[in-house]
Formats: structure tokens, sequence, C-alpha cells
């Protein structure tokens, strides 16, 4: 029975694809000078690389400047030569009929690419058409480096010394001993004496392995390729990296589990941000700061950019410009956007990223609980004229004595307070139904603006309560497993990384936590949900606490949450936000209120 042949889909790759078979290149490659390297050309029909139209394949294998073998052969492309190819490269015919067909070469073929990188010149054409012919037969393509000459003269060589890439251009310039013909092994041997004169050109640019030129080749800036001796001498361990200009001050923090690794990526051409160009440029040294493992390193990194204010870093550059929502400490209380946390009494939401953040959140509020919204200082003893938000009955009018202060702080305040503190339910009850009462009027636009409004304030409660769970606790110390069988340990004390390190593998871990806690910082307690720390700090810790493979090992106290608190409603915070971006528009929101009863609406 005739059973039809199928062929694995072939898509034609850029450079950047060919490199190996993840894409990666190798950072301990050999020296090119004892690299093996086929030297490849091939003819073909001049179609689309479709696993057919190979007509000559031609490749020379040398190391070292060393001649180690020759592979040639014609092949039958299956498909009708075109005339033009005939007087192109002289090949008819009557020639490719008796050759091979590409099947029966490619075997070896391949065992003669084995163990070897394999240049070409414009690789992605000569490559492609190999690629194509292994997927439509069935060969698996091997795991092989590819380095283009014609990428390298590129970059080398400048339009003074040659008019253009062209491989008969390159092979006069550098005096090879082959003319290229158009005939495959023929351009081969051009093409080995290209790749030795490129070689030469690549040490004044200190490229000097493998991975070096792979990473030449490609498009990098001349800031870049001037600026890579930068890398050299890093170390291959996690850690902190500054890029300092001739001053001496921060230009760039960032941090790697890898910081030679991580440094020598910004001299590649996978960097293309135009402001780390322009930094490149400015940057005279590189810092290395070693960390025992990615979490100090973290830390550390936010806590460079909060000192420096590196003017390349984008984020975290003023973790201390945050505001608070207060609600003040008098007979009737108001909320106030704040800067500082002070241990006055009143009651605190935050910390805030923005002050527009905060009145967002505020609003949200008002539209739960009557809390006065202007800004006079309200007396006892005399009455100040109501303003418009009392007429509408958004205020229950205590500038009037309409209300009394206990009665005030009742129904106002005291559902503010216990939301910081405690359950939020009656406030998120509240926000809730004055969402399905504006859906339920059709007016989805003033419904949208009050979730928003509840996804700014469930944010703020939910961070708050974790924040002052942890920070509350004068120590905590942890640790879980690193990939090399050690123990990453950490000391944390009041919200604030006091001391990290890492234990070595097979070797208790408990003289390494106790040298820890012996040489951690000294953290004084405070007031405030991050009293130590920024708020960003405390909670890539949290998120390092929180991994399942995190393990407590001692805690100063208890490490507690209130029962119904703001996270219950970290599930409604989600399917909120996934409303309000526009991925799912009938998503439902609910929410538990104090009866147990179950409200939801559709937005």
């Amino acid at each position: 029975m005739f059973r039809p042949v199928t062929h694995p889909a072939y898509v034609q790759g850029t450079l950047d694809t060919l490199l190996t078979a993840d894409g990666s290149v190798d950072p301990a490659a050999l020296s090119l000078a004892d690299t093996t390297f086929v030297v490849l050309d091939l003819e073909t029909t001049g179609g689309a690389p479709d696993g057919a139209g190979i007509t000559e394949i031609g490749a020379v294998k040398v190391r070292g400047g060393e001649h180690l073998g020759e592979f040639a052969t014609l092949v039958n492309p299956g498909v009708p030569l075109p005339p033009f190819i005939t007087v192109l490269t002289g090949i008819t015919e009557s020639m490719l009929r008796p050759a091979p067909p590409i099947e029966t070469v490619l075997p070896a073929l391949l065992e003669f690419l084995r163990g070897a990188v394999l240049v070409a010149h414009n690789a992605p054409y000569d490559v492609g058409f190999l690629k194509a012919a292994c997927a439509r037969h069935g060969y698996p393509w091997p795991p092989v480096r590819v380095l283009d000459t014609a990428a390298l003269a590129r970059r080398a060589l400048t339009r003074d010394e040659v008019p253009n890439r062209k491989l008969g251009t390159l092979a006069h310039f550098f005096r090879s001993a082959t003319t290229p013909t158009h005939r495959a092994l023929d351009d081969a041997k051009a093409t080995v004496d290209v790749l030795h004169g490129l070689i030469e050109r690549l040490g004044s640019f200190r490229v000097h392995s493998l991975g070096d030129a792979i990473e030449f080749a490609k498009a990098v800036t001349p800031a870049q390729r001037r600026q890579r001796h930068l890398a050299d001498g890093l170390p291959h361990v996690p850690g902190v990296y500054l890029f300092r200009a001739a001053d001496d001050r921060p230009l760039y923090v960032g941090t790697s589990k890898d910081i030679a690794t991580r440094v020598r990526s910004y001299f590649t051409a996978a960097e293309k941000r135009a402001r780390i160009s322009e930094m490149l440029t400015a940057a005279v040294r590189v810092e290395a700061v070693e960390c025992a493992h990615s979490l100090e390193a973290e830390v550390r990194e936010l806590r460079l950019i909060a000192a420096h204010a590196p003017p390349y870093n984008r984020r975290s550059k003023f973790p201390e410009r945050v505001v608070w929502l207060k609600l003040t400490a008098e007979a009737f209380p108001r909320l106030s956007v704040v800067r500082r946390f002070a241990d006055d009494g009143a009651t605190y939401l935050g910390p805030f990223s923005s002050r527009r953040t905060a009145e967002l959140a505020a609003a949200g509020v008002y539209d739960a609980v009557p809390l006065r919204q202007c800004n006079h200082k309200l007396s006892l003893r005399s009455k100040t004229p109501a303003c418009a938000l009392a007429e509408l009955g958004r205020c229950p009018a205590p500038c009037e004595h309409e209300i009394t202060p206990e009665e005030y702080d009742l129904r106002a305040a005291l559902p503010f307070r216990t939301a910081t503190s405690g359950d939020p339910g009656p406030v998120v009850s509240a926000i809730l139904q004055r969402i399905e009462t504006l859906s339920d009027r059709q007016r989805y636009e003033d419904a949208a603006v009050v979730r928003s409004r509840l996804i700014a304030l469930l944010r703020a409660l939910i961070r708050m309560q974790r924040l002052d769970a942890l920070t509350r606790l004068s120590e905590v110390v942890a640790a879980r497993r690193d990939d090399k069988g050690g123990w990453e340990i950490i000391v944390v004390r009041h919200g604030r990384l006091a001391a990290a390190a890492t234990s070595p593998p097979r070797e208790h871990p408990r003289p390494t936590l106790d040298a820890a806690r012996l040489t951690a910082e000294t953290v004084l307690p405070g007031s405030g949900p991050v009293p130590a720390a920024s708020a960003e700090e405390t909670e890539r810790i949290l998120a390092w606490l929180e991994r399942p493979d995190t393990r407590l090992v001692e805690t100063a106290g208890d490490w507690v949450s209130p029962v119904r608190g703001a996270a219950r409603f970290a599930g409604l915070l989600t399917r909120a936000e996934t409303a309000a971006s526009g991925q799912d528009s009938t998503v439902r929101l609910s929410v538990t209120d104090r009866s147990d009863d179950a409200r939801s609406l559709r937005l």
C-alpha cells in the first residue's frame, strides 16, 4: 500500500539561530588556534532551501593552520539544472547524472563535520540548504557551531581596505593561494585563506577564543567592541556589578548569578538598548561585589541604587520617595497623604510609590465609608459651613455637628482602622456593592473607575499586612538548598537582610549559620510596616521565604497574619486586575461579607 511521505517543516534561520542547537555560545570555548574548523562551500541550483538543489559540496578541515583533510563530491540534485548555473559554475547535467543523491552523501558529510566548527562565507545560505536536506531525509542536524567569514569581514575590515565583502574580493585582499571559481572545493580552499587572514586581524580586537569570534561576528556597536575589555577578570559568582565613570561615579548597577557572564553580555549583539549603549561609552571600569547567593545580590543592588541613584537605572532609584495615607488623630479624622510614617497614634496605610496611587486608594475608601474629604480643622464647639458632599449625602456633615464624634468614629473611622490591621471585609463589601449598583444602572464606565479604586486599595492592604507580619519579628533565620548541594542561609531582622551565607556541600550547615548570626547586622526596631528597610527589600525577602523549598530554622516570635486579613482577598484582587486589563470581559468578582453571604457581579 502506498503511503505518502511527509517531511518536517523547515524554516530558514538567521545567523543568530545557527550558533548551536540551543543558540548559546560556550564561554569556555577553545582558543582559535586550537579549534578544528571545517570550511565548507556549496554549489546549488539557485532555488530555495527545500531539501534538494545541492549540486556540489566542498569542505576542508584545518586546525592551527594545518591542513587535516578534504571532502568533495558532486551531488545529483534530482531536479533540472538551470542554464545560468552551468554558465556560472561550469557544472553540466551530464556531470551530475552519475553523481550520488544528497541522502547518500549526508552521512559521510555529517561525520566529517563531527567535533568541528563549521565555517562558510554567507553561512546562513549554506547551512540553510544542509539543514533542509537533513530535515527532509530524516538526519538530525548536529549541535555544530557556525562561523561566518562574511560577517567577520564586515566587523574586522573597513571600507577603505575592501570595497565589499565578496569572497573573490577578500581572497584577493588576503592573497589567497586559491582563486574562487564558483566550484565548491576551490571556493572552500579560498575561504580557508580568508579565515586565517581574519583570525590574524581578530587579535587586535582582543578576540582570541571561538566564543569571542562568534560574538564578534554579530552586529555590535563600536562602543561595545571598544569597551569589551571592561569584562576581563570578573568573577563567575553571584553578586552585584557597577559600571563606573571616570570620576568613579556609578553609572549603572545590576545583579546576576554569574557576574562575568552577565557583564560580558553587554558587549554582544543581544544588548540593543540605546541608554545602555550610551552608558558603555562613558564607563571606564566595572566593579564586582561578590555575594553569598542571589537574594543577597538582589538586596545589595537595591541598596546601591538607592544610595547612588545611578543615571542609567530606571527602576528603584528613589525607594525613599514614598507616600502614606494617614487617618488623622482628631475628633473627626480625615485621610491625608503624607511623606513619612510617624509614631503619633494615627492610622497609616502604605507605603505607596506615588501620590496618584495613594489618592486612588483613598477614593476607594470614600466609596465605602463616610469619611469627610475636606481639609478643615473642625471644632467641637463651633460649626463650619457644610460643603456640597454633605448636601449630596456623601458626608455626614461633622462640620455642622450633624453627627457626634463617637458615631462618626464608629461609622467612618473604625472600618478604615480595622481594614489596615485586620479585616477589610466591610470596606471591600461596600465598594463591591457600589460597583454592582453602578453596573445595574448600566453606568459601566463609572463602575470601572470604582473597580480601579478597589484594586489600588486591595494592593495596599495586602502589601502592608504582609510587610507588617515580617517586620514585627526581631529575627528570622531561614535556609534553602542551592544547586551545588549546599545551603543558602539568611538572617532577617525586622524585615531587613542582616546577614547572608552559603554553607559548603556535604557539610553540616549549622557552623555557617551560627557564624552568620554572630556577624549579622544589628537592626533596631521601629514603627510601621517597613521600619528598617525599604518595602522593596522586605518584599524580596518575603518572596524568598515563601518559596516551597525554603526552611524556617528559627524565629524570634510567631510569624502570623490576621485570620480574616487582607490576604484572603488575593483571589479577588487577581480577578479584578484581569478584568481591568481587558483580558476577560466576563470575569466575576466575588467577596464574602461579614454575614458570610456571597456577593458577585459581572463587569
